[in-house]
């Protein structure tokens, strides 16, 4: 028999925001030793959130369960304006993992409160990062913020100054579909400000690219990934809506053998929030469950990185 061809997806993995948030724990940790509380998973990822609560990390879900003047990490996802508040005025001491293209909505949302235009934020409802956008805007400045999740959306939302509208998204949302929910709202409002630039991450844009490239070139595709990553779902779902057999698995102990059979090429990714080393455990679980050639696409190069809080980058002593 012929091996099966193994190809991985060209960029995967970890982006420059979760190296951030992760290296912003990890450093904390360092400097101040523990315990060092992280508001929500400073990551969508089961297996990095594990290892930081192993070197002394605590997760809680809200503030009220951090002790006053404790050290507190916010997420990547971002966090609502009353967080921020609520953490100065308990004298927490606060580090920001924030990811910087988050952080470009959330000033993007605020502005156009300050000028009293209401927001269309296209995203998933429930998700930390739209809880987050929605809470920067300050009705008292007259601007509101409304959440579409689908085109039908669009056609529901009541606007009071169709004229004075912007828009924004999640960043981890499929591109497509997202695209289609733009073209409906400038469809109903022609005068709708588009963002300067597009809001859904490069790395989220790349991980899509390369997985479109490989639904054309297998018949099953493995995403690793969390069922709470967002960008990890959206690499399912473009495999799944091209006809190609699909899994997010959380790790390699999640693979069915079965689900081999009769494949003669399976692509391999994995999510923003997904580190290599899990990569690297699936393609040794494959190998031993078959006879395997392994192959790398090429994609693009990403060379991009996000500072640290100046806190953070002293040396450890």
């Amino acid at each position: 028999m012929e091996p099966i061809k193994i190809k991985l997806a060209n960029p995967r993995g970890f982006c420059a925001g979760v190296d951030r948030a992760i290296e912003i724990v990890e450093r904390a940790l360092d400097l101040f030793g523990t315990p060092i509380y992280v508001r929500h998973e400073v990551v969508h990822n089961r297996f990095v959130v594990d290892k930081l609560r192993e070197k002394g990390a605590v997760f809680v879900d809200e503030l009220d369960q951090v002790p006053d003047q404790a050290t507190v990490i916010f997420s990547a996802h971002g966090v609502a304006q009353a967080v921020r508040t609520e953490a100065k005025r308990r004298q927490l001491n606060v580090f920001d993992a924030t990811c910087p293209l988050v952080t470009k909505v959330h000033m993007q949302v605020v502005r156009n409160c300050n000028q009293g235009r209401d927001t269309v934020l296209i995203g998933h409802k429930g998700h930390p990062e739209v809880e987050g956008t929605m809470g920067q805007c300050d009705v008292d400045s007259g601007g509101r913020i409304l959440l579409v999740e689908s085109t039908d959306d669009v056609y529901t939302i009541e606007i009071d100054k169709p004229e004075e509208l912007s828009y924004v998204t999640q960043t981890t949302l499929s591109v497509d579909d997202t695209q289609q929910i733009i073209l409906a709202l400038k469809a109903r409002f022609p005068n709708i400000q588009t963002p300067k630039r597009d809001d859904i991450c490069y790395a989220t844009q790349n991980r899509q690219d390369a997985v479109k490239q490989l639904v054309n070139e297998c018949d099953l595709l493995l995403v690793i990934g969390s069922k709470t990553s967002s960008n990890s779902n959206r690499l399912r779902e473009i495999a799944e809506k091209n006809g190609i057999e699909s899994y997010l698995i959380d790790n390699a102990s999640y693979i069915n053998q079965s689900w081999l059979a009769g494949k003669k090429s399976i692509g391999v990714t994995a999510g923003a929030s997904a580190p290599e080393v899990l990569v690297k455990e699936v393609i040794t679980t494959l190998t031993n469950l078959c006879q395997c050639e392994i192959n790398e696409i090429t994609g693009v190069e990403e060379n991009i990185t996000f500072a640290l809080p100046k806190e953070l980058r002293a040396p450890v002593n």
